[in-house]
C-alpha cells in the first residue's frame, strides 16, 4: 500500500514555548534540506498577524541555532497564520480557507491535552481531518485511565495509523545508535541475556532545576516526566528481541511485547526525592510532595531477562547533566588469578547525552610478575558532522506517514500499567542536597555490592 505524504503542516500553539524552542528550528532545517515544500499554518489565540509570527520565528532561530538566510526566506513565504478561539467553529473555517487546495494536512497539537478533544472535533466538523494526520505531544495522559480516555478521544476522529505520538527522545541520534548496535553486531546477542548479564542501570541526570517551570513540574514530577516515556523506551530498545522485519509495525510489535512483560512497579522498590529549595520555586506548592528524583527497580518477565534487575535513576539538581546506560556482565565463575567484584567486571556503557559514546569494559594484566589485573575501557566516540535535530527527524517521518519512531496506543497504555502503582504521593519523598546524587536511601535500590554507576564527564580524546 502506498502511503501519501501530508501536503500541509498545521501547528496549534504556534505562539507557545514549544514552537519557539523546537518547532521553528526543525522547520528551518527541513526547508534547508528540501524536505518541507508545503503551506505552514500557525494556529493560536493571541491576536497576532502572520508578520508577528514571522518575527517570532526569527527570534526563535536566533536563540536556537541561528538563522539561515535562504531557508528563512522560504519559511516566511510558506508561513500563514490563523488566529481564533479553538472552541469557535469559525476558527476551523478560517483554517480550511488557509489550507487552500491542501487535502492531507498534518495537524500538530502543541497545546494542553485538555484541549485535544475540542480541537480534533473542530477539525472533523470543518472537514479538515479527513485524509489528515495528527501529532500529539507527551505526556500521553497522567495515568492509565487518562491515557485510555485520551486514546478514545483521538480515535473518535482519527484512525490509529493517523495518530503520531511524539517523544523527541526516540528521534535522538544516540538512541537510534543504541538500536543499531543491538541488532547489527552478532557478538552481542549470545551474551545479551540472564545467563551473562548481572544487571542494567540507566541514569538520566540533570544538573539544573525546574528552570522557571515550577507550576508545570509540580503537576507532573520525575516519574511522569521522563520515566514513563523516555526511560521505559530506552529499556525497550535494550531488552526487546529482534523484530521480524524492517517494517515499522514489526518494530512496534516487539516493543509492545516487551512492555507487556514488564512487571508493574513495586512501591517498596521505589525511592522518591526532592531537592532542597524546590518548594521555593515559583508555582510550586509550599507543601509539595512531588518528586524531582526517582530511583527504582524494574523486572521483565521473559525467558531472556527473568531475574535480571533493571535499575532506573533520574533527577534534577544532580552533579552532572548526562544520560547513561551501563550493562554489567556477571563475574567469571572462578577466580583463577585475582578476585573480581561486579563493579570491576565486564560491562557495556552507552552514553546517550550530551556525548554519544559506546564503550566496553574489560580487564588486562597489570605490568609485573603477579597475575593481577586492572579494568580498562574500549571506547567508540561519535562526533557527527551534521547532526539532525530530533524534531526535524520526527516531523519529517510524520509528514511521510512513517510511524517507526512514534508510540502506538497499546504501548502507551502498557507503559502506564507498569508505572500506575507508584504514582501519586502515597510514598514519602526524601529531601536531598542540590549537587548530590539524590537521597541516601536511593542506595538501597541497587542490590549487592556494586552500587550505582555515577556518570562522569567524558574525557576529550587526544589529538
Amino acid at each position: 500500500m502506498t502511503i501519501s505524504s501530508s501536503d500541509a503542516f498545521v501547528f496549534f500553539g504556534a505562539t507557545g514555548d514549544l514552537a519557539h524552542k523546537k518547532i521553528f528550528p526543525a522547520l528551518q532545517a527541513m526547508i534547508r534540506r528540501g524536505e518541507l515544500d508545503m503551506p505552514v499554518i500557525g494556529m493560536a489565540r493571541a491576536g497576532w498577524t502572520v508578520d508577528k509570527l514571522r518575527e517570532r520565528a526569527r527570534d526563535s532561530l536566533e536563540q536556537n541555532g541561528g538563522v539561515d538566510a535562504d531557508a528563512f526566506v522560504r519559511l516566511s513565504a510558506q508561513l500563514k497564520y490563523v488566529d481564533g478561539d479553538y472552541r469557535d467553529p469559525a476558527t476551523y473555517e478560517s483554517l480550511k480557507q488557509a489550507l487552500g487546495g491542501a487535502a492531507r494536512p498534518l495537524n500538530y497539537l502543541a497545546i494542553s491535552p485538555s484541549m485535544f478533544g475540542t480541537v480534533v472535533q473542530g477539525l472533523a466538523n470543518a472537514g479538515c481531518a479527513k485524509e489528515g494526520r495528527v501529532i500529539v505531544e507527551k505526556p500521553f495522559g497522567r495515568d492509565l485511565a487518562s491515557a485510555q480516555a485520551l486514546n478514545r478521544t483521538l480515535h473518535e476522529v482519527f484512525q490509529e495509523s493517523e495518530v503520531f505520538r511524539i517523544d523527541h527522545y526516540l528521534g535522538k541520534e544516540a538512541v537510534q545508535n543504541l538500536l543499531y548496535f543491538r541488532f547489527a553486531n552478532t557478538f552481542l546477542d549470545p551474551i545479551w541475556n540472564r545467563h551473562y548479564v548481572d544487571n542494567v542501570q540507566i541514569t538520566m541526570a540533570e544538573s539544573f532545576g525546574v528552570q522557571g517551570r515550577g507550576a508545570f513540574y509540580d503537576e507532573v514530577g520525575t516519574i511522569r516526566d521522563v520515566v514513563q516515556n523516555h526511560l521505559l523506551q530506552v529499556i525497550a530498545l535494550l531488552a526487546m528481541d529482534a523484530p521480524a522485519g524492517r517494517d515499522p509495525e514489526s518494530m512496534r510489535a516487539e516493543k509492545l511485547r516487551l512492555f507487556r512483560a514488564m512487571r508493574p512497579l513495586d512501591p517498596a522498590q521505589v525511592v522518591r526525592g526532592q531537592f532542597r529549595g524546590y518548594r521555593d520555586e515559583a508555582g510550586v506548592a509550599a507543601d509539595s510532595r512531588v518528586e524531582t528524583f526517582a530511583a527504582l527497580c524494574l523486572h521483565i518477565d521473559t525467558w531472556r531477562w527473568a531475574g535480571v534487575p533493571f535499575y532506573i535513576r533520574a533527577g534534577k539538581c544532580l552533579p552532572i547533566t548526562a544520560t547513561e546506560v551501563v550493562v554489567d556482565l556477571k563475574c567469571p565463575p572462578l577466580a583463577i588469578f585475582d578476585e573480581i567484584s561486579p563493579a570491576t567486571s565486564n560491562y557495556f556503557r552507552f552514553r546517550l547525552s550530551p556525548e554519544v559514546v559506546i564503550s566496553a569494559g574489560a580487564r588486562v594484566k597489570q605490568p609485573g610478575e603477579e597475575m593481577r589485573g586492572e579494568p580498562v575501557e574500549l571506547i567508540a566516540r561519535h562526533e557527527p558532522r551534521s547532526k539532525k535535530l530530533p524534531y526535524e527527524r520526527l516531523l519529517r517521518d510524520a509528514i511521510r506517514g512513517d510511524p517507526s519512531l512514534f508510540t502506538r496506543d497499546d504501548s502507551v497504555e502498557a507503559a502506564w500499567r507498569v508505572i500506575d502503582p507508584v504514582l501519586g504521593d502515597a510514598e514519602p519523598v526524601s529531601e536531598y542536597e542540590p549537587g548530590s546524587w539524590g537521597p541516601a536511601t536511593a542506595a538501597r535500590i541497587v542490590s549487592g555490592d556494586e552500587g550505582w554507576h555515577d556518570p562522569k564527564p567524558e574525557e576529550t580524546a587526544p589529538c
